[in-house]
């Protein structure tokens, strides 16, 4: 019987983490698996991948939770530190909409 070498589902390049291959980010696939997302959902939603990609994705992230959590908070913080073009063109629309997200939030939890 031929030895099968293990397959990659997940590659690290530019600082980030995508999935091997195509240009989906691992961020994508975890929050929608947080929110509950069956992987066949999540497959709906990204049709250029596969159910393996997918189970191969989830199962690299339940594999090193503690570590890609942490990856996505940095991530986060730093996308909400970058300056948002609404921020200084519309300072009140920008104000509702990050009331909303904050509510959305914990509504979340």
């Amino acid at each position: 019987m031929p030895v099968l070498a293990a397959k990659s589902y997940v590659e690290y390049q530019n600082d980030a983490y995508w999935v091997e291959g195509t240009r989906i980010s691992l961020d994508s696939i975890v929050y929608a698996f947080q929110k509950g997302l069956s992987p066949e959902s999540i497959v709906q939603s990204f049709p250029l991948l596969t159910l393996e990609q997918v189970y191969g994705v989830i199962t690299f992230y339940l594999a090193n939770r503690a570590e890609i959590d942490a990856y996505l908070a940095v991530e986060e913080a730093a996308f909400d530190a970058m300056p948002q073009p609404l921020q200084t063109s519309d300072p009140d629309l920008y104000n509702k909409l990050m009331a909303a997200k904050t509510v959305r939030q914990q509504v979340d939890l």
